[in-house]
Parts: C-alpha cells; structure tokens; sequence
C-alpha cells in the first residue's frame, strides 16, 4: 500500500461517507458525494479512488478511468488504485495498458494476486492464450479467494478447450 500519514489519515476519514454509499450499491448518491469532496478536497486520493469505484460499479468505464489516474497520480503507490485503473482499462477493451499496470503492481509486491489476475486476465480477453495461462496459473498459486479461483479455474479451461462460447469479458470482480 502507501504510506499513511496525518494526512492521508483525515482523506480516508473524509471519503468514507462516500465509501459507503458505494458499498451499499448508492451510487448515484455516491458520485454527488465524492464529485463533492474532490472539489473541496481536490488531493485527496480516496475520495478519487472511490468515486472511480462508483462509476465503475455502474459500468460507466470511460467515466471510473479519469478518477483512478487521479489517485494514482497523488498516490502512485496506492494498489488498490491501481488495480482498479487496470480493471477499467481492461474493461475499455485497452488491454496492453492494463497488462502494463499490472506488471508495474508486481513491481510493488512481486507475487500480488490481485496483478496476477489482473495480467492473466488482460490477456485472456486479448486472446493471448499462453501468457494468460502464466499468470493464472500464478494467481491460483496465491491464496485467492474461492470465488474468483473457480472463476479463473474456468478461464483456463476454456484455454485448454475444455469449454467453448465462453464471454472473454466476462468475470469482472472487481
């Protein structure tokens, strides 16, 4: 993660009203709050990051992509932001980006299941069957949650043509 410090500290506090309307699936009521904070508070990653969540939430792709390179801007080393800017660019079909992104995570914390998913799925999507099945062999290595594991369990298998007509988009957890 990055580092937190009195500042970052008061952002975390001040975004988290927004935070949980995302949560709650409030997300129009979400964006007005967090659209309010980033101009009052335009430096705080957290209120970016989240607001980025609640557009990503509603598929609204193109409009999650400008807040997330905001709180990664402010906090380049913030993970999560940086996950979920990935996510977004791979959901905007811009998956040479979103590999990027993931490398420059594991570049962070080298064995970061959340990247590992993020690459193997990037490149499944672009259809780059043998470096989609490295790094979803890699995540499943992690201790990943159930869930998303049988998720890429069966992006593999539709790799080893065990399942065909499968949705190459599909499978956003994030």
């Amino acid at each position: 993660m990055h580092d937190v410090s009195e500042e970052s500290e008061a952002a975390w506090e001040a975004a988290q009203e927004g935070a949980e309307l995302v949560r709650e699936g409030e997300y129009e009521a979400a964006i007005a709050c967090l659209t309010n904070l980033t101009e009052a508070s335009p430096r705080n990653e957290y209120a970016h990051f989240f607001l980025g969540c609640a557009y990503y939430e509603q598929e609204q792709y193109a409009k999650a992509l400008r807040p997330y390179v905001t709180a990664v801007q402010l906090a380049p080393r913030y993970l999560g932001a940086l996950t979920h800017l990935g996510h977004t660019l791979r959901m905007l079909r811009r998956y040479d980006e979103a590999v990027r992104l993931g490398h420059e995570i594991l570049g962070f914390e080298k064995d970061d299941p959340d990247a590992l998913y993020l690459i193997g799925a990037s490149h499944f999507a672009a259809g780059n069957a043998e470096a989609a099945k490295q790094f979803l062999n890699r995540f499943l290595q992690t201790r990943a949650e159930p869930e998303v594991a049988l998720e890429v369990e069966g992006m593999l298998q539709v790799l080893r043509g065990e399942i065909v007509d499968a949705d190459p988009d599909a499978g956003d957890v994030n």
